[in-house]
């Protein structure tokens, strides 16, 4: 049963660390992307009002790539809970580098599991 634990978690992980990765490389050339505009259309000598509608959409693009990774994270420290909860917090999954400290809501959370085994 531990096996199959470990598997599915490593799957989740992989998943995990890709939509991670997808969510930051979209994030980095959507702000590429909104930063040449402005430079390339003063190389052309184009007036400030050519592609204005341009750069609102793609800043709009950018907060929402943000909201999107704020989500991911989110998920990834509710995964974090969920491994901990079947039994794999001592396992370490992935290669992403090191996690910084749980917040107050997955110490809760852990405190809760604790309770429940003592009791």
């Amino acid at each position: 049963m531990l096996k199959q634990r470990r598997m599915a978690a490593e799957q989740i992980a992989g998943a995990l660390f890709e939509a991670e990765a997808a969510i930051d490389a979209a994030l980095a050339k959507t702000a590429h992307l909104t930063g040449v505009m402005p430079s390339l259309r003063t190389m052309a000598g184009a007036s400030a009002l050519i592609g204005q509608d341009a750069v609102e959409r793609a800043s709009q693009a950018i907060m929402a790539l943000a909201e999107a990774r704020r989500a991911i994270v989110e998920t990834h420290k509710e995964l974090s809970v969920a491994q901990g909860q079947v039994g794999l917090g001592a396992v370490a999954l992935g290669d992403a580098g090191d996690k910084p400290a749980p917040t107050a809501s997955t110490q809760e959370a852990g405190r809760r599991l604790r309770e429940v085994r003592a009791a």
